[in-house]
């Protein structure tokens, strides 16, 4: 009894040490803070592939000027390869969030308070994925711009960002 007395007090020490040092923000204000970061950043890529790939397609495909024919397939692939990183971002903070929900779970079978809602996540996902195949779309119909080579590394990647959420 003595042997749990004193481990008792340890823990209570420690927990006391936890919340006094995270005791200036509560919880629910960090994980609205990841999540108003999240969404932003997936508006971001959604832009980028409705609007700016969308609007390079349209001038290159529109134009026969040689400007336009000389610019216009350089930066089409540049841009998707950064559309396609950024998904490829987004995919690992939802990673991120599930590996931290899993722990979570774990830590509630000692006693450790644990939100069960997973309407969150399950939203990131679901816009993760409607993204995804919203700039898919975009590379299928922009192919001939980026050619043999590239098309095949990009379309790797998009089955490895989805293969990897369901994944997990």
């Amino acid at each position: 009894l003595r042997l749990v007395a004193i481990m008792r007090s340890i823990l209570e020490g420690e927990k006391a040490a936890v919340l006094k040092r995270d005791h200036h923000l509560p919880l629910s204000f960090h994980r609205r803070q990841e999540e108003l970061k999240f969404s932003l950043g997936l508006q971001r890529l959604q832009h980028r592939v409705l609007r700016e790939i969308q609007a390079l397609r349209d001038e290159g495909s529109g134009r026969d000027g040689a400007v336009q024919s000389s610019t216009a397939p350089k930066d089409l692939p540049t841009l998707i390869l950064e559309a396609v990183k950024e998904l490829e971002a987004a995919k690992q903070q939802i990673l991120k969030r599930i590996q931290i929900w899993k722990r979570q779970q774990q830590l509630a079978g000692n006693g450790t308070i644990f939100e069960e809602n997973l309407a969150p996540l399950q939203k990131r996902c679901e816009n993760l994925v409607e993204v995804y195949f919203q700039l898919q779309q975009q590379v299928m119909a922009a192919s001939t711009e980026l050619g043999s080579e590239l098309l095949p590394r990009v379309l790797e990647r998009f089955n490895e960002v989805l293969s990897g959420l369901v994944k997990r």
